[in-house]
């Protein structure tokens, strides 16, 4: 299912708009502030994202722009109430997709939301493989041999980019910028969290091992 995360600190608008987005087929994730929109972003990958520009604990403006400093991706819609030429160039420059100024008519935000959703999977291949090994992309799915595999959004993420780059060299900061960017939380007191989700990775997939160390550098996928 396509699914969107909506930030909205108003618990009004939050329960309208999940309501409508949820009626146009959409699955919907609500959070109330930034914190709870990082909790969310660490255990789940999401087609969309719907932010309210002030929130209790600060403007999702410098929020979303540092995630894309990171490489995040997910495309973003703005709510608020700002509505001056400037509120919106900044809104663009620091990472929106779209912006949408309250008030606002619920079947508009829905139309923006379902174009950003299929923007996003646009360039997305449906499923990769690799021997035994198939990755649905769109139903979030990871079978080898036939079995499913039950994978962590982290696990999923890391093996989607090197499953993505078979055959290549992958460096630690790499993975680390492309598949953390959203869950710095998940990164501990580990000064480096890779290796600990590529362990949990070779362990799922099971012999003959897919992912190979390369010395100094990082990760490689494919036979050996």
């Amino acid at each position: 299912m396509t699914t969107v995360m909506v930030v909205e600190d108003d618990e009004n608008m939050r329960v309208a708009v999940a309501a409508q987005l949820g009626a146009a087929g959409l699955g919907v994730h609500v959070c109330g502030d930034l914190a709870a929109a990082g909790r969310a972003l660490g255990s789940h990958a999401y087609d969309c994202a719907v932010f309210d520009r002030m929130l209790p604990d600060g403007d999702s403006l410098g929020y979303v722009d540092a995630l894309r400093r990171q490489g995040w991706h997910t495309p973003v819609l703005f709510l608020t109430a700002r509505d001056s030429p400037a509120d919106r160039v900044a809104g663009f420059e620091h990472g929106a997709d779209d912006y949408l100024v309250k008030p606002f008519a619920m079947a508009e935000l829905t139309q923006r939301v379902l174009n950003l959703c299929g923007r996003s999977g646009s360039d997305r291949p449906s499923v990769l493989r690799h021997d035994d090994l198939v990755m649905d992309c769109a139903r979030r799915e990871v079978r080898r041999a036939d079995v499913l595999l039950t994978l962590s959004n982290k696990e999923f993420a890391v093996l989607e980019y090197l499953l993505v780059r078979s055959g290549q060299a992958v460096s630690r900061a790499e993975l680390l910028e492309h598949c953390w960017a959203a869950a710095p939380e998940e990164m501990g007191d580990k000064s480096n969290p890779v290796d600990a989700v590529v362990k949990r990775l070779r362990r799922k997939l099971r012999e003959p091992e897919l992912i190979h160390a390369v010395r100094g550098l990082g990760y490689r996928f494919g036979a050996q």
